[in-house]
């Protein structure tokens, strides 16, 4: 049943970090149960899982749903991620591999290469939330990934890189580069600015989105 859960949830997250399944998508437990070709009840426990990591919600009325995150929640999650995946990027500093390193460096490679189709598509998000796994897990502290697992992939839900201008978008693939460059030179410092400045820009992206939104 364990694994069974196991598969129930990676199916569900892919589709809402990917963005198929968009802030506010009801989650249906039959609709899933097919899905992911498991019974109800992986499907529920993947769900309460979910639920517990801000990835969706759920109300007695109405069921589980994909997180809509908005207002001084989503701003608190933003400050939380930039104090977690900072530093997380400063321990993974010292503690990263090659292999690692040469993982974010294709990673880098294929968001690049997806950044000049519009509209963004899902490899490019997914991708993204690859690439910001990678250096908690590089920072080996399990702690530190259940802490993230808990502030870091919920914002993903809104696929922040969706609405970047142009400038924001090049910028943030800069941040990647940066990151890994900090990375090979085993500098924490440096590492831990740059995904602070990463994370702030996200940050500044998705608050202007929220707010163009609310005027029109």
């Amino acid at each position: 049943m364990a694994s069974a859960s196991s598969q129930a949830y990676e199916v569900i997250k892919a589709e809402i970090i990917s963005g198929r399944f968009p802030p506010g998508h009801r989650l249906v437990e039959s609709d899933l149960t097919v899905l992911c070709d498991v019974s109800r009840t992986p499907v529920r426990e993947a769900l309460r899982r979910l639920v517990s990591e801000g990835l969706a919600e759920f109300s007695p009325n109405y069921g589980a749903q994909v997180a809509d995150l908005a207002g001084e929640d989503l701003e608190a999650l933003y400050e939380l991620r930039t104090l977690i995946e900072g530093y997380a990027a400063r321990r993974a500093a010292t503690r990263i591999s090659d292999a690692q390193i040469a993982e974010l460096e294709a990673l880098a490679d294929r968001m690049e290469h997806l950044a000049g189709q519009q509209p963004v598509v899902p490899e490019e998000a997914s991708a993204n939330s690859q690439f910001h796994r990678i250096i908690v897990e590089a920072a080996k502290s399990s702690r530190l990934v259940s802490a993230s697992n808990l502030v870091v992939e919920a914002p993903l839900v809104l696929r922040t890189i969706e609405h970047y201008s142009p400038e924001e978008r090049a910028r943030s693939m800069q941040h990647h580069r940066e990151l890994i460059a900090a990375f090979k030179a085993r500098d924490s410092q440096w590492a831990e600015s740059a995904m602070i400045s990463h994370i702030k820009a996200a940050f500044a992206a998705i608050s202007r989105e929220l707010s163009n939104r609310k005027t029109t």
